[in-house]
């Protein structure tokens, strides 16, 4: 269960790296100051940031194999999830927009983030947030 964990995990922030690089070359850190983009870069960062350090966590409770680093990784990804939850419902809206003209300015960068990638992303983070849960309860041996 631990591996699979750290498997999910990884892949997950892959699909991550994507959308990260994809909003930021779409102009989302310059929309900031215009109100464009409707994710607040701490948010973005903020998911970023606690997912790795979740991760790493991780990483060190498979080497250390202390229960106290499962539960604190546990606890770290609850708020990866609920901050990705937050631009997930915020993003919604913005894919759900008529797609904007040509060279239009005014576009979201979050409109760009391509749909298969944002449901994978969700999807396999919300296996880890499982997986990790059932490997902190010691469901399938560590």
């Amino acid at each position: 269960m631990d591996i699979a964990a750290l498997v999910a995990w990884v892949v997950t922030a892959l699909g991550g790296f994507v959308l990260l690089a994809r909003w930021i070359a779409r102009g989302g850190l310059r929309q900031q100051q215009t109100g464009t983009t409707r994710f607040p870069a701490p948010v973005v960062f903020g998911h970023f940031l606690l997912a790795a350090a979740g991760l790493v966590v991780w990483i060190v409770y498979l080497a250390a194999d202390r229960s106290a680093l499962a539960w604190t990784s546990f606890g770290i990804l609850v708020a990866v999830a609920l901050l990705g939850f937050t631009m997930f419902v915020r993003w919604v809206p913005v894919y759900r927009t008529a797609p904007p003209a040509a060279g239009e300015e005014t576009t979201p960068a979050e409109r760009h983030l391509p749909v298969p990638v944002v449901a994978a992303h969700g999807l396999l983070g919300a296996a880890t947030l499982v997986l990790v849960l059932l490997a902190a309860l010691g469901v399938g041996g560590s």
